[in-house]
């Protein structure tokens, strides 16, 4: 592989399934149909020797069927802040090229889609506690978007359940997980409310997936 690189971001995630996503279970999706909005903040990565730590991107997903029938739909957004060889290492990376193919997320969503959007530059405002499970996104004229857990419905505490992939994933290794409501609009239109959200680590190189515990699963001791 000629590219070295390096994607380590903190990810919130919601689409529009309940709270047994098709993709984490091996299952179909609730509806019928998927549509998903990926928002994160990279905390650690570069392209060759073009950094890109403390950027944020989004990746828009949407399939008028079951993910693995194709036919999607994908829109992907990067910082405004990034200059022009950021932009352009962010938009390989996200668009799943430069890797081992179906070696991470965006490879194998790539495979899947059939129309790609425009990709824009925009300010992405994202807060996201990924230990709490809570998340806000606003990119103006494109997303909004929020996280929260799960409340128990006996103490009215957060309910706290997370996902461990030890093998088979290509996007984690472990993950919080929680609710989201999200509103997207133009180019890639689509709404949610209280439907699965996930709040993980997106560990990726140029080989796919990196497994190496992170700070998530600091609770589960050495």
């Amino acid at each position: 592989m000629a590219d070295q690189w390096l994607f380590k971001s903190e990810t919130y995630d919601n689409c529009n399934c309940a709270m047994n996503c098709g993709c984490q279970f091996n299952l179909p999706s609730t509806h019928g149909y998927c549509q998903s909005a990926f928002v994160g903040n990279i905390v650690e990565g570069h392209f060759n020797d073009t950094p890109l730590a403390g950027l944020n991107w989004a990746a828009l997903y949407k399939w008028p069927g079951e993910i693995k029938d194709g036919n999607g739909r994908r829109q992907i957004v990067i910082d405004e802040r990034a200059d022009e060889a950021q932009r352009i290492a962010l938009e390989t990376i996200i668009s799943g090229e430069s890797c081992e193919p179906l070696s991470n997320l965006f490879s194998v969503f790539a495979s899947t889609c059939s129309e790609f959007c425009e990709t824009l530059f925009l300010p992405i405002d994202l807060e996201a506690d990924l230990e709490r499970r809570t998340a806000r996104v606003e990119i103006p004229g494109v997303m909004r978007s929020s996280g929260r857990p799960m409340i128990n419905e006996f103490n009215g505490q957060p309910f706290h359940i997370a996902l461990a992939r030890p093998s088979g994933s290509f996007e984690f290794t472990y993950a919080e997980i929680g609710l989201g409501t999200t509103s997207v609009t133009a180019d890639m239109e689509m709404a949610f409310e209280d439907s699965w959200a996930h709040f993980c680590v997106h560990h990726f190189n140029q080989d796919g997936l990196v497994r190496e515990r992170s700070r998530l699963t600091a609770w589960l001791g050495a």
